[in-house]
């Protein structure tokens, strides 16, 4: 029974519709669900995993030799040998120290991927919130169209109206219903592909208002903020600091490894018990070491040098579009095209304006409200990027 009841309270709740979730929320679902940041996270694992194996000591070897004599039955002697090698203890410190910055540049690629991940789900959602807002434009553009075609199809009965007239707002709303399908089409495509990002979980996004961007940047602030944050060039910069302590052990492999072990011989009647204690000189295996560590370490700190540069470039180009967005998002007059389409209603109406003017002047004003929508929208991506490290 308790099984029954449990069943159809879970039925139950999948026939619920899921509840319209916010910006913030939507990021917390990919940040949860997405594969690529849950790959990331085990790939992570393994390698920091792989790092300490590479300062574990040497297994331990063990060998064991049977002698045979000429006039002796069986076995005449044996050799038991057990040996640790190792290298010098000053290098397993460097390597230690080395290993430390190696994971450390992992946990950072690891971050620089899930931000990655996250802007991409944030454009999503930003592109989504500017189709909802075109799609409610839209829907207001054919509720327009609806009545003055409900008042000229009355007019025409009447005789105060051409069939011309008519046949122009049929087909204004033949133009919008082909905008809407094409809005939905693209809200479709850009819900699929946040699906996608959320590990094919089901999200329902509705959101019409964008989030909230500081109108006065501080340039300095700004790139003191973004540098100082930025996951990929500290994790370049964690791989110059590993690629200068490897250098370090490399220098250090001229010191010999040494090996100490358990001896034991074993003869006609008689038993010898001892200690091996050994070592081997880097005469060969440590030549051109130092001079390959030296170009990693210099290739690597290039390297950071480089993404810094990149990171500055772009930082200095989306502040620049980030202001010039702002000024031409200013030059639009929302209320002012608001109210204009209004009185351009009332004015078709009352018969003072033509239906052919009417959709000559309308269509105008829609155009700029489209165009103030995309900036807007074009706005709060740059920003997004520009802020992606508080993702």
């Amino acid at each position: 029974m308790k099984r029954i009841i449990l069943i159809t309270t879970v039925c139950a709740c999948g026939l619920l519709p899921l509840q319209a979730q916010s910006v913030d929320e939507v990021l917390q679902s990919v940040a949860q669900q997405n594969k690529s940041i849950q790959a990331q996270q085990k790939n992570g694992e393994a390698e920091k995993i792989g790092i300490e194996a590479e300062n574990s000591l040497e297994d331990p070897t063990v060998e064991y030799s049977s002698f045979f004599s000429k006039g002796v039955n069986g076995q005449s002697g044996s050799e038991l040998v057990v040996s640790q090698g190792f290298d010098f203890p000053t290098v397993y410190n460097s390597r230690n120290r080395a290993g430390r910055d190696k994971k450390e540049a992992v946990d950072y690629r690891a971050e620089a991927l899930r931000r990655n991940v996250l802007l991409e789900a944030k454009t999503l959602c930003l592109d989504m919130i500017r189709l909802n807002r075109q799609r409610d434009l839209l829907d207001k553009r054919m509720q327009n169209a609806d009545e003055l075609l409900a008042l000229y199809e009355e007019r025409l009965r009447a005789g105060d109206a051409t069939v011309i007239e008519v046949n122009k707002i049929k087909m204004e709303r033949m133009s919008i219903q082909t905008e809407v399908l094409q809005n939905h089409t693209d809200h479709r495509t850009a819900l699929q592909s946040l699906l996608a990002l959320n590990g094919n979980m089901p999200l329902t996004f509705e959101g019409r208002e964008y989030p909230t961007v500081p109108t006065t940047l501080d340039f300095e602030a700004l790139c003191d903020e973004v540098l100082g944050q930025d996951a990929e060039l500290k994790a370049a910069e964690a791989d110059t600091r590993a690629a200068e302590r490897n250098l370090t052990v490399n220098r250090q492999k001229w010191l010999p490894k040494l090996e100490i072990g358990y001896r034991r011989n074993t003869g006609e009647g008689s038993k010898e018990h001892g200690f091996l204690v050994g070592g081997s000189i880097p005469l060969f295996s440590n030549r051109r070491q130092v001079r390959m560590a030296q170009a990693q370490s210099i290739g690597t700190r290039l390297q950071a040098d480089e993404i810094r540069l990149k990171a500055e470039a772009a930082l200095h180009s989306g502040f620049n579009e980030l202001q010039q967005l702002g000024r031409a998002m200013s030059v639009y007059d929302q209320p002012l095209m608001t109210q204009t389409l209004e009185l351009l209603k009332e004015s078709v109406k009352g018969g003072e304006l033509s239906v052919t003017d009417y959709f000559v002047e309308a269509d105008q004003i829609y155009r700029n409200l489209q165009a103030y929508m995309e900036l807007e929208c074009q706005y709060q991506k740059v920003a997004a990027t520009l802020y992606k490290n508080r993702l």
